[in-house]
């Protein structure tokens, strides 16, 4: 069996997130026992209201903090991954998973890159479509068509799985750019409720201040290869860890370019690890033959490793 873990991003959050665990794992409550944040972390995650944890700036640390707790019970449980991704946010909970940064570090730095994610565009019209359907390169020439008429900052932010995208800007040109995707030929164009343009310019302000944050902040090596969202690959030689985190928050998120390139490495198996099975689904529509977990609860944990078991991946 090769492994891989995938960490869910913001937009798969839901109130309760953790309460199983907390209550149920001496492991897990000690990870989040000992995070310290300048909120309640604990109340956020597990009872809401869902209109508070959906703010960016809580939604990143109280996701990070939920996977490192289930990160450490893999730890226990014997699972190391061959490589590990995240989507997004998801990419400091596989960096965490890889060592690169301990739970209160990661947590942190989440915590941060939210509080400068919601300053970047605050009183800024702006909002993310996905667009169903429409190939990427279509899709492209149609953003730069809007940027071209005057209509503001418009771009491709995620590239999710194939004919499943997300543009991402000023808010006129990503309605007009909508409009035009379905004129040519997309199924549908799905506003989506999120607090900012994530991974286009108008974070660039943010990734400046991700720079700055990250000349403090202490960066371990890692014990596995993690797949950047900015690159779809692991990291090259004459590349940084702080360099490729700026760049993600800026720059367009490549998760089917990451999926394809963990199948060339041979990932037959792959555990999501977070709310929801979002990516999951991304997997199954860009590659045949991986076989999927999901680890969103107590229940879907103890359900995983058991699977494992049986597979004789866990002694």
């Amino acid at each position: 069996m090769n492994l891989a873990f995938v960490y869910a991003g913001q937009g798969s959050q839901r109130a309760g997130m953790g309460r199983d665990f907390y209550q149920e794992f001496d492991r897990y409550r000690e990870v989040i026992d000992n995070l310290d944040v300048d909120f309640d972390l604990k109340r956020i995650s597990f009872e809401g209201p869902e209109d508070v944890l959906t703010r960016t700036e809580y939604t990143q640390p109280c996701m990070v903090a939920f996977a490192a707790g289930v990160n450490a019970l893999l730890r226990d449980a014997g699972l190391q991954p061959q490589m590990a991704a995240g989507l997004s946010l998801g990419e400091y909970s596989a960096l965490q998973a890889a060592g690169v940064f301990d739970a209160q570090t990661a947590v942190a730095l989440a915590a941060f890159r939210g509080q400068a994610m919601e300053e970047a565009v605050k009183d800024i019209p702006c909002g993310m479509t996905a667009v169903l359907g429409l190939e990427r390169e279509k899709l492209q020439a149609i953003c730069e068509q809007c940027e071209s008429m005057g209509l503001g900052v418009v771009s491709i932010a995620n590239y999710n799985c194939p004919m499943q995208l997300v543009i991402g800007g000023a808010q006129t040109a990503v309605d007009e750019a909508a409009k035009m995707a379905l004129e040519a030929g997309a199924k549908r164009c799905l506003p989506l409720k999120v607090s900012g343009p994530f991974h286009t310019a108008l974070m660039d302000s943010a990734a400046e201040k991700l720079h700055d944050e990250f000349q403090n902040a202490e960066f371990g090596e890692m014990d596995f290869p993690v797949i950047f969202n900015a690159t779809a690959r692991p990291l090259g030689q004459d590349e940084t860890l702080p360099e490729l985190l700026e760049k993600q928050v800026h720059q367009s998120v490549l998760f089917e370019d990451t999926v394809r390139y963990m199948a060339e490495q041979g990932i037959d198996t792959v555990i999501e690890i977070g709310p929801g099975k979002a990516l999951s689904g991304f997997i199954r529509k860009t590659v045949k033959g991986i076989k999927t977990y999901n680890i969103e609860d107590a229940e879907s944990f103890r359900q995983t490793i058991a699977a494992l078991h049986n597979q004789g991946a866990l002694a």
